[in-house]
């Protein structure tokens, strides 16, 4: 039976409305009205948010495993329901550079999760294993490697879903970028120490995205713009960043926003098993990565990936990027839609998109989401409040 939910604050693309009801037909939004249609089920959102779910590119871990430990549909199916509590209705399991062994089998197992009907996978990231050594971060330098045309076959292997690469530019060539791209994969800009002419010539190659902005990647300087200043100024391109507190400064966040706009940024978590999971540290291909208040960092203090959900980045945008509670939410859900091909199914509450939807109180406490039409409770422990301020209108 269609379901009804009423007596909630609905983010609609106009706006938050507080007269109408959204309708679920199977798994799909089928009406925006003011008044529920007969025969339907009323489920009663008691004044809370009802807002787009969330959508997250760059998701390493959660619930207390690792997707690089077990590429596997038990694992990605733990991942998902850990970030579900926290609003997460789509999300890219995301392996960090590895043995190709590993990446076969991560595109395996996410291909066989999405045929099986595993709530909330879209596709795949594949960060790595082509990156500068300079700007490696976390990824171990022993599993770096310049491109070759032979690998052009298994990034593009994915049956289901979307696949998204990320690279060093100077790693590759424009001619296999362009290559990955026209076979249908989303190929993003990251740990690279790539000049700005480097970098532009990527992007008329057809990279569309920059993972995580800022962070690993050629800073933006007076005579060399680097990677940071090629993404800053390109309108036409996507950029993940991560706000958390620790990896980027709130007036850079802010910069970024008056330089790309929020239409053209995606929040992300790049998160660790920690998300969701009891430990507070765990192992990292063979390293111990340890919580140092809501930071992780590996024992030479270097941090790896983050703590963070996505209700508490929306809240952060928020208060760290002066933004209303609309364009922090478009970050976390419509600009992600867009950057995968997904907008015509999902990053929005419209009519006949997928009904991929979060409730949410106003402190920004998950309460419930929706995913494909289908309901999911938060539990106690998601029912906590979001970091950050209150809701900007």
């Amino acid at each position: 039976m269609p379901t009804a939910l009423v007596n909630g604050r609905v983010l609609l693309p106009k706006g938050i409305r507080d007269d109408c009801c959204v309708v679920i037909d199977h798994d799909r939004i089928s009406g925006i009205c003011a008044v529920p249609p007969p025969d339907v089920e009323p489920i009663d959102l008691a004044g809370q948010l009802l807002l787009p779910g969330f959508i997250d590119v760059q998701v390493n871990g959660g619930g207390g495993r690792l997707f690089n430990d077990d590429p596997s549909v038990e694992t990605i199916a733990t991942i998902a329901g850990a970030h579900r509590r926290f609003g997460t209705t789509g999300l890219l399991p995301t392996l960090i550079s590895d043995d190709f062994s590993i990446i076969e089998r991560g595109i395996a197992a996410v291909d066989e999760a999405i045929a099986m009907g595993v709530p909330g996978v879209l596709g795949i990231h594949i960060e790595g294993p082509f990156l500068s050594k300079v700007r490696r971060g976390i990824h171990l330098a022993s599993m770096l490697q310049q491109f070759e045309d032979r690998f052009v076959d298994l990034l593009c292997s994915a049956r289901h879903g979307r696949t998204v690469v990320t690279l060093a530019p100077e790693c590759v060539s424009p001619a296999q970028i362009a290559r990955l791209v026209q076979a249908g994969v989303i190929v993003s800009a990251g740990h690279s120490d790539a000049d700005y002419e480097t970098v532009r010539a990527a992007i008329d190659a057809g990279m569309t995205g920059f993972t995580h902005l800022f962070n690993g990647m050629s800073q933006l300087t007076n005579r060399a713009p680097g990677m940071v200043g090629a993404g800053l100024e390109d309108r036409s391109t996507y950029a993940g960043i991560i706000v958390d507190g620790h990896h980027i400064h709130p007036a850079t966040f802010r910069v970024a926003i008056s330089a790309k706009g929020t239409d053209r940024l995606m929040l992300v978590t790049d998160a660790m098993p920690t998300v969701g999971g009891a430990s507070r540290e765990f192992q990292l291909q063979g390293r111990t990565i340890r919580s140092d208040g809501d930071r992780l960092v590996s024992e030479d203090g270097v941090l790896a990936g983050s703590t963070l959900t996505m209700a508490d980045a929306v809240a952060n945008a928020i208060e760290q990027g002066r933004l209303s509670l609309a364009s922090a939410v478009d970050m976390a859900s419509r600009s992600p839609a867009h950057f995968l091909g997904l907008d015509r199914q999902t990053g929005a509450i419209s009519l006949g998109l997928r009904a991929d939807l979060v409730v949410m109180r106003d402190d920004l406490a998950v309460t419930g989401t929706w995913i494909g039409g289908i309901g999911h409770s938060a539990d106690l422990d998601a029912s906590r409040p979001a970091k950050g301020a209150g809701i900007r209108h």
